[in-house]
């Protein structure tokens, strides 16, 4: 009788500007080891953030082969998501904003430190692709993932297959224009669907309407009188508590979102978009006007073709996502 084949395992990094997160899983995706979350502490810069991703690698391994008995050879790669933009063919960071990273070949410094072969994509890619393998869009065949965070990323799967575009940029849906005179976004450009519904717009908007207006809220309260420390999470936990301030900022939040999902569902008519990130948690008060205003806006064999769903991995997509995106890469498919 031949020998019992042994698993193998990959290792799954989703590098965030607040947090590392690190797993490994099983190649067939059906079981996750090790999983551990730390600060990214980017004040250590590049090489120092490198050194800290290997040393939680090594964490993980030694913990997987604590929980299964695996030996050192049986990890047969990294998979890795980092903010972009991003050159996956050399596996540079070209600028990571957050980071203050420029041209920073991180996957080669990843691969190179732990002996293993290693692959680079976009974070938000990593997300979309883990709820399309393992989450909230499996079994789609043309999907849109939204995150929603400290900015707004995306990722798009056609015909089964994670699309890049020509240079890598494809799934910027954060950076679509839905108000052509609209507010200033970051990139530059000006009305930006993430200038109004990323975290900090959300919460930027709650600070507005409670400078410009004398109206009753939770919202001070809950921040005891700063304004500015209102966080996009603070508005989510007043809607919830029925404030009709936060309300209104997460009907506002949820009418962007369907502007934008519109424009998307009519260009690339997916039959699933997930959406991910701390805005989730507002839950049918974001999602019944989202639908709505989708309904509104895009064409009705669109929208009838579609689900427009929240994530169902908070806090491991990126990681699931990222090993998906190695077997991808190195296995020829999932």
């Amino acid at each position: 009788m031949p020998p019992r084949k042994r698993q193998q395992y990959i290792i799954g990094v989703d590098l965030g500007g607040t947090n590392i997160v690190v797993g490994a899983m099983a190649i067939d995706g059906k079981q996750h080891f090790g999983m551990r979350s730390v600060p990214t502490s980017a004040d250590l810069g590049a090489e120092g953030v490198a050194d800290r991703i290997v040393g939680v690698i090594e964490g993980v391994i030694l913990d997987t082969i604590a929980q299964t008995e695996a030996h050192r050879s049986d990890f047969i790669g990294v998979g890795i998501g980092a903010p972009g933009p991003l050159d996956r063919e050399k596996g540079l960071v070209i600028v990571a904003p957050n980071l203050g990273w420029r041209n920073f070949p991180l996957r080669d410094r990843i691969g190179q430190r732990l002996g293993l072969p290693a692959t680079l994509d976009n974070d938000a890619n990593c997300a979309t692709v883990g709820e399309w393998w393992q989450g909230a869009a499996k079994g789609g065949r043309d999907v849109v993932g939204i995150t929603i965070g400290t900015g707004i990323g995306g990722g798009v799967i056609i015909d089964g297959q994670l699309y890049h575009g020509a240079s890598d940029v494809a799934g910027e849906i954060g950076h679509t224009t839905i108000d052509l005179n609209g507010r200033h976004c970051k990139c530059g450009n000006y009305g930006c669907l993430e200038a109004y519904a990323s975290g900090p717009a959300i919460a930027t908007r709650a600070r507005e309407v409670l400078v410009r207006e004398e109206t009753a809220s939770l919202l001070p309260s809950m921040v005891d009188g700063k304004l500015d420390q209102i966080t996009a999470e603070t508005v989510y936990k007043a809607a919830q508590r029925g404030d009709a301030v936060a309300s209104e900022i997460v009907r506002d939040t949820a009418r962007y979102l369907g502007v934008g999902i519109a424009n998307l569902l009519n260009i690339l008519n997916a039959d699933v978009v997930v959406v991910a990130g701390g805005v989730t948690a507002a839950g049918d008060a974001l999602f019944a006007p989202l639908r709505a205003e989708v309904r509104r806006r895009a064409f009705r064999p669109a929208v009838d073709a579609t689900r427009i769903v929240p994530c169902i991995l908070p806090g491991t997509a990126g990681v699931v996502g990222a090993v998906a995106t190695f077997k991808m890469q190195h296995l020829g498919g999932l």
